[in-house]
């Protein structure tokens, strides 16, 4: 049995921040996880280095169960992002490990495919409707069967989730948080241009999405499910804060729109009454921030009861290896829904070197042993830690709004 003797944390900025958990066994045999935690980086660091990995060394690097349980329930304070993202990368790195043991990937380890590969939706976003347009047209012309869209809100001086012109979007942009304003009934007229001008000019053979970023009431989102039915959206995805579940069924009422939540979860228990109640269509719960994939099988396997299909975050806050192992896992859950996908930079990809590949609007987590992702520790160690935070968001009174 491989025994665990050397567990170390990597963190990288190559145009954004990483946090990555490298895993050494006995037998030379090296695993890699996740540990990033948009804006909150280092108090995963910190977790994993002072807290998580002097339980490691020695233990039965296959006994990833075991492994999962002690982490989870030997904390006596239990969950949250930070304890999860860490237990993440530790589960994630020992089904690497695994896998290269085998000599198989991953996915074959948890029951093989499903599927020939995993539907991905693409980013289009413009400070105008028309730019956004170009920007879809733009990811179909590359072979995307399914786009989000996002557009800037008239007379706001931006918006979450679009970039800047020539820029690529990266949320977490200051070494203080931004602050941005917010005007709900704005955003409220404009979504339904965007998907109207959108369909008329895009016709009706791909799938489109949005993302409201929490940011409406129950009845607010139930308005806007309503107003863009005639458009047939994918997902509207974080309608309403989730922390009160029930609150989605206000919105359920009033709208047939499909519901995506899920990607700020972290423990089946965040998204229990969600999945039970059949309040969402979409669970979007990750690899890097829901436990590792040990945990988010279990989730993926209560949604499936219910007819709910996965849908994982997977913008380029999370490493080449959360979406390898976003991939693995897609493939094989039976309720595979789709897969956002946001292309990391150059350097990015040069630091991460992986083996998994996107064609036809579909993305294949590769075959080769493990997770089928490396890490160049020397060329990582170029790109320095710089702090940065995710914007905060403001009413046009000055009243704090969610973000």
């Amino acid at each position: 049995m491989p025994r665990i003797t050397d567990a170390s944390v990597i963190v990288t900025g190559p145009g954004r921040n990483f946090v990555t958990l490298k895993i050494t066994c006995d037998d030379g045999t090296t695993g890699l996880g996740d540990a990033t935690l948009n804006g909150r980086e280092m108090a995963v660091v910190s977790y994993l280095t002072e807290h998580a990995v002097p339980c490691l060394i020695g233990r039965d690097a296959h006994r990833i169960e075991d492994v999962w349980q002690y982490l989870y329930k030997g904390a006596y304070w239990r969950r949250g992002p930070v304890t999860m993202t860490a237990i993440a990368a530790v589960d994630t790195a020992l089904w690497d490990i695994k896998g290269k043991i085998a000599g198989l990937p991953v996915y074959q380890l948890l029951g093989g495919a499903s599927r020939d590969g995993c539907l991905v939706y693409a980013h289009a976003s413009g400070v105008t409707i028309e730019d956004t347009i170009a920007a879809a047209k733009t990811a179909i012309g590359d072979g995307y069967r399914a786009v989000r869209l996002q557009c800037g809100v008239p007379g706001l001086p931006s918006t979450y989730g679009v970039a800047r012109p020539g820029e690529r979007y990266e949320p977490a942009d200051g070494a203080l948080p931004t602050e941005s304003v917010w005007s709900t009934p704005q955003y409220l007229r404009i979504v339904p241009e965007l998907f109207r001008a959108t369909r008329e000019e895009l016709g009706w053979d791909v799938h489109l999405l949005h993302d409201i970023h929490h940011r409406l009431t129950p009845i607010e989102a139930g308005r806007l499910g309503r107003d863009l039915e005639p458009y047939r959206p994918f997902w509207l995805e974080d309608p309403t804060p989730a922390e009160d579940q029930d609150a989605f069924r206000l919105v359920r009422h009033h709208t047939t729109t499909p519901l995506a939540a899920g990607e700020v979860f972290n423990s089946i228990w965040d998204c229990k009454a969600l999945i039970e109640n059949q309040l969402i269509d979409y669970i979007r719960a990750t690899v890097v921030h829901a436990g590792g994939i040990t945990h988010l099988r279990r989730i993926a396997a209560l949604a499936d009861l219910y007819q709910i299909r996965t849908g994982c975050h997977g913008a380029t806050d999370l490493s080449p290896v959360a979406m390898a192992a976003a991939l693995h896992f897609g493939l094989s859950v039976p309720n595979f829904g789709i897969q956002e996908h946001m292309p990391h930079t150059a350097e990015t990809d040069a630091v991460f070197p992986h083996a998994y590949r996107f064609a036809d609007g579909l993305m294949h987590p590769g075959d080769a042993p493990g997770l089928g992702v490396d890490i160049d520790e020397a060329l990582a160690g170029e790109y320095p830690y710089s702090r940065a935070y995710l914007p905060v968001n403001r009413l046009q009174d000055g009243t704090m709004w969610s973000w």
